[in-house]
């Protein structure tokens, strides 16, 4: 079953908040993995394979390439569950 946006959402806010050791509140949709927060490629592979065993999807190094902001995420997360 198809998690809400919403849902997803939080659970993406949560995990960034804890995994990168920032306020739950500075966690917005436009938050940009590049610029906002401390993580480097490491960080971000580690982060997308996350998400992967989170939400039972796949994500392809070409598209995690292209996920830049937190909504992306979110939004490519809405897309790809099955």
């Amino acid at each position: 079953m198809a998690m809400e946006k919403e849902a997803i959402y939080n659970m993406m806010a949560d995990e960034i908040a804890e995994r990168f050791n920032i306020k739950r509140s500075a966690v917005t949709p436009d938050l940009n993995f590049l610029t906002d927060i401390d993580a480097d490629s490491i960080d971000f592979v580690e982060l997308i394979l996350e998400v992967e065993d989170m939400f039972n999807i796949s994500i392809s190094d070409e598209d995690s390439e292209n996920l830049i902001t937190l909504q992306q995420t979110v939004d490519y997360i809405v897309a790809h569950q099955s």
